[in-house]
């Protein structure tokens, strides 16, 4: 039996998780993702995995409205973007996707207040064009239009914010937690420590 390298098992898992997400199993894709990320990590595969992955667990806390845990990593997230300081267009737009997300979650959570703030500085950081859904909803938000969650996941959906859609799956690569050999599985703390 061919044991799968620490990189295709942290890509199978994670598309594993995908194909679950799109079902609606997120309390499972979510098991899927973390251990796709503990895997990354522990073999010291490229930073883009580790984001892509993150991106993925927040999708599916942000599908069952957990929305307290999003709110506390984007405010996280946007404090150590400000304390880097760094002004790439890439960064900007990293920095301003986070705060797109603060400021939708806020919007589903019923804080359009802080919803629009959030959406505000999400585009000026991005900049103009750059985040259409932000600028969308403070479009909408300005005419004074009520969004609801509904009427925000189409948006959502129409702008492509999800990563994780059929198009974008690829379930040939996937391997579930329940058939990964355990011996391929490191240990969580020496995953930790290097």
């Amino acid at each position: 039996m061919n044991t799968p390298s620490a990189h295709q098992l942290h890509l199978s898992i994670a598309e594993a998780g995908k194909l679950l997400a799109l079902k609606g199993n997120h309390t499972e894709a979510l098991q899927h993702y973390r251990e796709a990320l503990r895997l990354a990590v522990s073999a010291k595969a490229p930073e883009v995995f580790f984001r892509h992955y993150t991106q993925c667990v927040l999708e599916s806390l942000e599908l069952t409205d957990a929305y307290d845990e999003i709110i506390r990593f984007c405010q996280d997230a946007d404090a150590h973007y400000a304390k880097l300081g760094l002004h790439s267009s890439l960064h900007r737009r990293d920095h301003g996707a986070v705060l797109e997300r603060l400021g939708l979650v806020y919007l589903k959570s019923g804080n359009p207040q802080a919803g629009r703030e959030a959406l505000q500085k999400a585009c000026e950081h991005a900049g103009a064009g750059v985040l259409p859904l932000s600028e969308e909803l403070l479009g909408w938000l300005r005419r004074g239009f009520s969004i609801d969650k509904a009427r925000l996941l189409r948006s959502q959906q129409r702008h492509h914010y999800f990563v994780v859609r059929p198009d974008q799956v690829d379930g040939r690569r996937a391997t579930p937690l329940s058939s990964t050999p355990q011996s391929t599985v490191p240990d969580p703390a020496k995953a930790l420590t290097g």
